[in-house]
């Protein structure tokens, strides 16, 4: 499976995203710069990672899903490629409308910066296949605008139809009914503020990051 990192000014994950692919696959993802305005061919999963597009000026991922690129991701999207947002990433699929809802400013104005504790809320999707419904895992976040927000009718509709993938097991920036991740409704969309790409490899910390790259590529 081919695979590809989108590349923007300020992102400061792409290399620890292309190692993950990598490791996982077999083979080096293609680093895409945002000011391309096309895709290589034949990609099966595109990852847009962390860092501070645009310095995260106007808005956390607001310019970015301006970029010439964007709009290729969201034709390959509509076509069933995989696209995985992390942290800055997420921001940027909200931005798209690829994903609903939007990251505000944590609660307490601060940087947050640790190890956190998830649960596996929906185990049947494209990116956690490999995981046990409920699993409890522990993946590193580092952001200041990771607080999830969306309307009741939204959170009760990402409840009710199995969009909600991860979430914290406890409050540690304000998001809504504590969500750490959610997928679009065609199910090959996911956006979270964790970096499962930070947690690979037990020499830095853990491995429960793994299992979504192993059921990314499965």
């Amino acid at each position: 499976m081919q695979s590809a990192v989108i590349v923007f000014p300020g992102s400061n994950c792409d290399r620890d995203m292309a190692v993950a692919l990598e490791t996982v696959s077999g083979h080096k993802p293609h680093m895409v710069w945002h000011g391309d305005s096309t895709l290589p061919p034949g990609l099966d999963v595109i990852a847009i990672p962390g860092g501070f597009s645009y310095g995260d000026y106007l808005r956390s991922g607001a310019m970015a899903s301006r970029s010439h690129i964007i709009k290729a991701v969201i034709e390959a999207a509509g076509r069933g490629v995989r696209i995985l947002g992390v942290c800055n990433g997420f921001q940027i699929l909200t931005e798209t409308g690829l994903l609903p809802g939007a990251l505000m400013r944590n609660k307490n104005i601060h940087f947050v910066c640790k190890d956190v504790n998830l649960d596996v809320v929906n185990a049947n999707t494209l990116f956690t296949s490999r995981y046990q419904e409920n699993e409890a895992i522990s993946i590193p976040v580092a952001h200041h605008d990771g607080n999830f927000f969306a309307d009741d009718q939204t959170l009760d509709r990402l409840e009710n139809e199995g969009q909600i993938v991860f979430r914290y097991q406890s409050d540690i920036n304000g998001s809504s009914r504590n969500i750490a991740g959610i997928i679009n409704q065609a199910g090959n969309v996911l956006g979270m503020m964790p970096h499962p790409e930070r947690a690979i490899d037990a020499k830095h910390g853990g491995t429960d990051g793994l299992k979504l790259f192993e059921s990314l590529f499965s």
